[in-house]
Parts: C-alpha cells; sequence; structure tokens
C-alpha cells in the first residue's frame, strides 16, 4: 500500500524573538486530504507555526514545504493557502456576499465564476439567508460562519484555521465543530486546525500533533495517541479529565528478576516495552480518570474480578457534568480523580462518604520521569496487591 506524499512538512522550523525561542525545532507531516489538528496548551506556539505557515513571519532556522515544494522564503499571496484567524476578521462596509467573495476579488476570479464558489460555501456553512446582511447585523456565530466560508472560498488543497471557535460559547462550538467535520468530509480538502481544547482536538482529528514546550511531543492517530501515548506529556495532555499520574519505583522480583511497579498505594507486574534497559528506579504511573471503577460491592461485578486492584476512598467532590460525573477521591492523602458515567453512588455517599476503587493493572502506563518516555504497562496476575503505604 502505498501512501501519499504529505501536503505540508515542517522541518526543523524554530523561532526566536530576541532570547525568547517559542518554537524549538518543529518538525511535522501533514498529510493530504484529511483533517489534522495541532493541539497544545495556551501559548505554545500554535499561532506562531501558522503565521509562518501563511508566510506572514519567516522562521529563524528550519523549512516549511507545501506540496513538496519549499516555500520558507515565497510570499504570501504566492502560498495559496486558506486561510480562517482566530478573530473574525470581516469588512464591516462589505456584506457577507462580498466577504466570502473577498479572496476570490483578489484572484481576479470573474463574477460568473465566483458567484457558484460563494453560494456553495454558504450552503455549507448554513448562512446562505444571511449573504446580504453587514456584519454588525450578525451574531457572534454567524460572524464565525462567515469567517470560515470566507476561507474555504478560496480555491486551494489546504485550509487553515488558527482556533477559529475560541470565544464562542459551548453550544456554538460543538455546533460548528460537527459542521467543521462534515464540511471536511465533503470537500476531501487538507484541513490543519489549531486549538486548545481537548476534546475539541480529538473530536475533529483524523491525525493530531501535540504542541508542547515548542516542540511536537507526539503526533499520529488520535485514539493511537490517547490510548497508547509514548510520552507522558501526551498523555496528561490529550483528554479530560487530567490524567492521574504517581510516583512509583521499579523493582525487579524474585529470581527470573520480573519487573513490579511499587506505588504508595498498590503494586503491580509490569511488561516493558520492548528493548527497554531499565534497572530499578523511579518511574511515573499514569492512569485515566474512566480507568477507575467506582463501586458497586455486587460479587458478580467486574469491579470484584480477582485481577483488579482494589482501593477504599473518600469522596472528597463530586463535579456534575450532567450525564456523567468528576469524583475526586482521597485514597489515604493521595488525591484521585474518577469519571463516573454511571453515577453509583449518586445519593448514598456525602461530602465525607466512602466508596471503593476498583483499578486494571493493564490501565497503568509507566513512565521514565526525567524525559517521560513511555517504558511500560501494567498487566494482569502476577500477584499484584493493594494498601496504603505510609
Amino acid at each position: 500500500m502505498t501512501t501519499s506524499p504529505p501536503i505540508l512538512s515542517f522541518d526543523g522550523v524554530t523561532k526566536t524573538y530576541g532570547r525568547t525561542e517559542i518554537l524549538r525545532g518543529v518538525t511535522l507531516d501533514v498529510p493530504s486530504g484529511v483533517f489534522t489538528v495541532v493541539y497544545g496548551p495556551p501559548a505554545v506556539g500554535k499561532s506562531v507555526l501558522m503565521r509562518i505557515l501563511l508566510g506572514l513571519e519567516a522562521p529563524t532556522d528550519g523549512h516549511v514545504r507545501l506540496r513538496g515544494v519549499d516555500v520558507s522564503a515565497t510570499p504570501a499571496a504566492d502560498r495559496n493557502v486558506g486561510y480562517v484567524p482566530q478573530s473574525f476578521a470581516l469588512y464591516p462596509h462589505l456584506s457577507v456576499r462580498e466577504n466570502i467573495a473577498y479572496p476570490l476579488m483578489l484572484a481576479k476570479t470573474p463574477s460568473h465564476e465566483a458567484e457558484p464558489v460563494v453560494a456553495r460555501a454558504a450552503a455549507m456553512l448554513k448562512i446562505g439567508e444571511l449573504l446580504n446582511k453587514r456584519p454588525d447585523q450578525l451574531s457572534g456565530g454567524q460572524k464565525q460562519r462567515v469567517a470560515i466560508a470566507r476561507g474555504i472560498a478560496k480555491r486551494t488543497e489546504l485550509y487553515v484555521l488558527d482556533d477559529p471557535l475560541a470565544g464562542l460559547d459551548f453550544k456554538l462550538r460543538e455546533q460548528l465543530v460537527e459542521d467543521l467535520r462534515a464540511l471536511q468530509q465533503e470537500t476531501r480538502a487538507s484541513f490543519l486546525y489549531t486549538t486548545s481544547d481537548a476534546i475539541e482536538a480529538l473530536t475533529l482529528a483524523d491525525h493530531l500533533a501535540v504542541l508542547d514546550g515548542g516542540r511536537i511531543a507526539e503526533s499520529g492517530d488520535p485514539e493511537r495517541l490517547y490510548r497508547e501515548p509514548a510520552h507522558a506529556r501526551t498523555m496528561a495532555l490529550v483528554g479530560f479529565p487530567p490524567t492521574n499520574f504517581l510516583n512509583g519505583a521499579l523493582e525487579m522480583v524474585g529470581e527470573a528478576g520480573t519487573p513490579h511497579c511499587r506505588t504508595r498505594l498498590f503494586d503491580f507486574p509490569v511488561r516493558l516495552e520492548p528493548g527497554t534497559v531499565v534497572g530499578s528506579g523511579s518511574v511515573t504511573v499514569g492512569l485515566r480518570p474512566e480507568d477507575l471503577a467506582l463501586g458497586p460491592k455486587d460479587p458478580s461485578s467486574n469491579h470484584n474480578a480477582s485481577d483488579r486492584l482494589r482501593l477504599e476512598a473518600r469522596v472528597v467532590l463530586r463535579e456534575d457534568l450532567g450525564g456523567e460525573e468528576i469524583v475526586y477521591l482521597d485514597c489515604a492523602g493521595t488525591l484521585l480523580s474518577a469519571l463516573d458515567r454511571h453515577h453509583h453512588h449518586r445519593g448514598h455517599d456525602g461530602l465525607d462518604g466512602r466508596t471503593t476503587v476498583a483499578i486494571h493493572p493493564r490501565d497503568l502506563i509507566l513512565f521514565k520521569p526525567g524525559s517521560g518516555e513511555r517504558i511500560g504497562r501494567g498487566v494482569a496476575g502476577g500477584g499484584g496487591t493493594m494498601g496504603f503505604r505510609q
């Protein structure tokens, strides 16, 4: 099976302002014809990277390649990239129709060719009835739809959307996320999208790149990054609620030197990554909130299966999200968060209520404390135990 070449590549892109280094050797291939999301916390350089791609800023070092051609020194007007900025950036004196048609006008597209393009973009974004209105007559959500329509009206294979839903309320964001996903699937164009919202990133992305500390921490299939992160920072950043991390120690047990991990709450057998050479020493253990099962104490439940690690905990706080709850637990002084989609204990425990927690060892992922490199995962069996250690 052959793989088509990437539509866009960043090759060792750095950007400094004075002595401040914003981007530190960003290397990333953006696949053709898919929805790629660059995700990371605020102020890590996502918008700077997009501005370098668009030609609005020059990289301090490194190269940008579009369709295999180095465009690092190519003027912005000659890069042929559709762009939707974070702000609406609509021309107040122009109608919605004229705003959408603006990039076509700049390209000197004849009006009889431009009109069907504008109509199609407006139909895709469900704003056909707004074409004769001006921006001051629109709501925030409508303005952002117009900005997106203007971006996709440009005839190109690559569209850049720089956190276009920031500042909109939750309902509008949710609807526009659905519309953008449908839009990409309909056009089959390449979309490059930035966001600081983990749920938005996972919902939209065919290909996900995690930008952290000015570098790409990891990129690839979103499900793989979520379930099989190669780096602790990926596990920390991708997903909601945030991951629980515990300090642990790796020990070689028995004559065969079977690796076990010991934490303050429990210990469990470990399968190390192939080629990993690790002796005894400190490790970081990651555990996602949805992998902590709360009750019930029914003997027939998987919660009580023999391969589970079980803990007693005190409920500190319940954060109700409607269909699910984030439950904050005190396990002998260690605070953990769990995602409870079943409300097992709603109405049965108070603020100081007690509950039980079950964890499957395979959901525990081990990382090197310094580098954050993944080194192994827990496995069932082999003498895993629970128990609070002071």
